[in-house]
C-alpha cells in the first residue's frame, strides 16, 4: 500500500515518522490513514505529562487505537517517571523512547523495555551531550536527538546540533551496534539531507507533513531530499 520505499544513505534505509502532535485531532483517523498511505515508515506519538515538558498530549488509550491502523507505533515518552509509565505503552508500541534526563536508572529501563518485547530508545534534549552513550549502548535500538526543546509542535530546527548527530553516528559505528539515530524538531525537505549526511537513518516530522495539502509528497521530499546547501 506505500507508495515510496526508503531511501539508502551509505547502506542505511532512511524512514520517516510523522509526529501525530501536528495531526488534526478532530479527525486524528483520517490524518493517519494519510500519513499511512502516503508512504510513511513509523507514527511518531509524543507522551508529555505537562511536568518533564510544558505539554499534556496522549495516554495509553490513543497508543491502544493507534496500534491497529497498520503503521509500527513510536512512542516517546516526555514524562518526569518513564518508570511508571512503560507498563502502559510497552504493550502497544514498537519503540519506546525515554529521556536521559528524567531517570537515574537508565540502563535499566532500557533493558526492561526491550524485556516487554519493544525496541529500547534514548533521548537527548538540545543541551545534553552524547558522554552518556557509551555506557548503555548495547541496550539501546535507537537514539533520539531533539532538534528543537521538547513540549511544543511547530518550532524551527537548531542548526548546532548537527555536530550532535555526527558525534552519535560516530559513537554508534564505533560499537558496531545495529543502533538507529533518530533526529525530531523542524524536519523539512529544506534540512533533511543534511540530517541524513550527518547520520540520521529516522527523520520526525510534524508540521511540514501534516500541513502540506499532499502528505505523499511531502513524505516523498524527506525520502528523497534534494542536494542540502552548506
Amino acid at each position: 500500500m506505500r507508495a515510496y520505499s526508503s531511501i539508502q544513505n551509505k547502506g542505511r534505509n532512511i524512514k520517516v515518522a510523522p509526529s501525530l502532535l501536528s495531526a488534526n485531532m478532530l479527525d486524528i483517523g483520517r490524518d493517519v490513514a494519510r500519513v499511512r498511505d502516503g508512504g510513511a515508515d513509523l507514527l511518531h506519538l509524543d507522551i508529555m505529562d505537562g511536568h518533564f515538558v510544558p505539554n499534556l498530549t496522549f495516554g495509553p488509550d490513543m497508543a491502544k487505537d493507534l496500534h491497529t491502523m497498520g503503521l509500527p507505533l513510536d512512542v516517546h515518552l516526555m514524562v518526569s517517571n518513564p518508570d511508571s509509565a512503560l507498563r502502559w505503552f510497552c504493550e502497544y508500541a514498537d519503540y519506546v523512547t525515554i529521556h536521559v534526563e528524567a531517570t537515574a536508572h537508565l540502563h535499566r529501563l532500557l533493558r526492561e523495555i526491550r524485556d516487554r518485547g519493544c525496541r529500547s530508545g534514548v533521548a537527548l534534549n538540545p543541551s545534553t551531550p552524547p558522554d552518556f552513550l557509551p555506557y548503555v549502548i548495547d541496550q539501546v535500538d535507537l537514539v533520539l536527538v531533539m532538534t528543537v526543546n521538547p513540549g511544543l509542535g511547530g518550532q524551527s530546527f537548531i542548526p548546532a546540533m548537527l555536530p550532535k548527530i555526527e558525534e552519535i553516528r560516530r559513537l554508534v559505528d564505533e560499537a558496531g551496534l545495529p543502533v538507529e539515530i533518530q533526529v525530531d524538531g523542524g524536519i523539512t525537505a529544506d534540512n533533511s539531507k543534511l540530517v541524513v549526511e550527518k547520520g540520521a537513518d529516522i527523520l520526525v516530522s510534524g508540521s511540514y507533513v501534516f500541513s502540506s495539502d499532499d502528505v505523499s509528497g511531502a513524505i516523498r521530499n524527506l525520502k528523497t531530499p534534494s542536494p542540502s546547501e552548506r
